[in-house]
């Protein structure tokens, strides 16, 4: 278990890359840079306002896994170019979510408006693609290019059941796959790709992040029935209508006038906080949390026995440690 704050625990498992992570700042700085003053002061916002740079991380860890000195040009644009891609995501997630804030600021919405915000967006997207393109990175945006419309089809096939709270296990855990695990799949396969593994090692990667990303989703999906410190307002998925695994599980197990109840409440009394709050308990109760817990530990051993197909070094190790920081994180 993690004694240290989130930032503090990412810092230490850079010191492997600590170096590429410093540069990458500086490349990363100059790929956003445009002629538009405005453009500029917005992107300098975003980029003074970064997260904890797992992204990135995970495609020099990987890189560097696999050929200690291998790391090169193309390394740094993957990295650039995933950020590019996950920064133009979230800008456009605040504008359709209608969120004013990001990481405790304001978001790009609240403070220049949804225009300019879908704008910005769509540059940072537009400066990814072309980021590759101008360099010949094919393989590269093939593997970005599959990410972006597999994280489209996520939100929309979530929207379209959400709609009519007929999820299954298995819906559910296609829509994570394409919303949160093909990103960081990504990022690991660009890691692979950019010191020209064998397109076996590439995909190798790419599973070992879709089971990571895969972890990661369930692990948010339990803060939903944490406590308030965690920094997400309980019982918010319900509160949107999203359906999560551990109640998924719980319907799928329950009898039909509880399964009426549970559905009735989230379809019908999802801004009552009283009904919420029976919801969870409810769910609680009835091995909802266990089973999710269970589910999301699988996809970690799966994450590290896919880890330990390669040579041990500092950088497998640091991947290791992510692997389950992932599933141990407060926040």
């Amino acid at each position: 278990m993690y004694l240290y704050t989130p930032m503090k625990i990412v810092e230490l498992l850079k010191q492997p890359i600590a170096k590429e992570m410093e540069l990458f700042e500086e490349k990363f700085s100059e790929a956003m840079r445009s002629h538009v003053a405005l453009l500029n002061r917005i992107t300098y916002y975003i980029v003074n306002r970064k997260g904890k740079q797992m992204r990135p991380m995970f495609v020099f860890l990987v890189a560097k896994m696999l050929e200690e000195n291998g790391v090169n040009e193309r390394s740094y644009r993957a990295a650039s170019v995933i950020e590019l891609i996950h920064t133009a995501t979230l800008v456009h997630d605040d504008v359709v979510d209608e969120s004013y804030q990001r990481r405790g600021f304001f978001s790009i919405n609240a403070l220049w408006k949804n225009k300019i915000a879908v704008l910005v967006g769509d540059y940072l997207l537009s400066k990814g693609l072309l980021l590759c393109i101008d360099n010949k990175d094919y393989d590269l945006l093939e593997i970005i290019s599959v990410a972006v419309r597999e994280m489209s089809q996520g939100e929309l096939l979530q929207i379209e059941k959400t709609r009519r709270l007929d999820i299954d296990e298995d819906v559910y855990k296609e829509i994570i796959r394409q919303k949160t695990a093909t990103l960081i799949a990504s990022c690991c396969a660009l890691g692979a790709a950019s010191v020209h593994s064998s397109e076996t090692v590439t995909e190798q990667m790419r599973s070992f992040g879709e089971n990571i990303g895969m972890a990661f989703q369930i692990k948010d999906d339990l803060f939903d029935y944490g406590d308030k410190k965690i920094g997400k307002p309980l019982g918010i998925d319900i509160r949107e209508k999203k359906m999560t695994l551990p109640l998924i599980h719980v319907l799928n197990s329950c009898d039909d006038k509880d399964k009426k109840w549970l559905l009735e409440s989230v379809r019908h009394y999802n801004k009552d906080k009283k009904r919420v709050r029976q919801v969870i308990a409810y769910v609680k109760e009835h091995g909802g949390l266990a089973y999710a817990e269970a589910q999301m530990h699988a996809y970690k051993d799966m994450a590290i026995k896919q880890l330990h197909n390669f040579s041990k070094n500092p950088f497998r190790d640091s991947l290791e440690e992510m692997v389950c920081y992932v599933i141990e994180r407060k926040k």
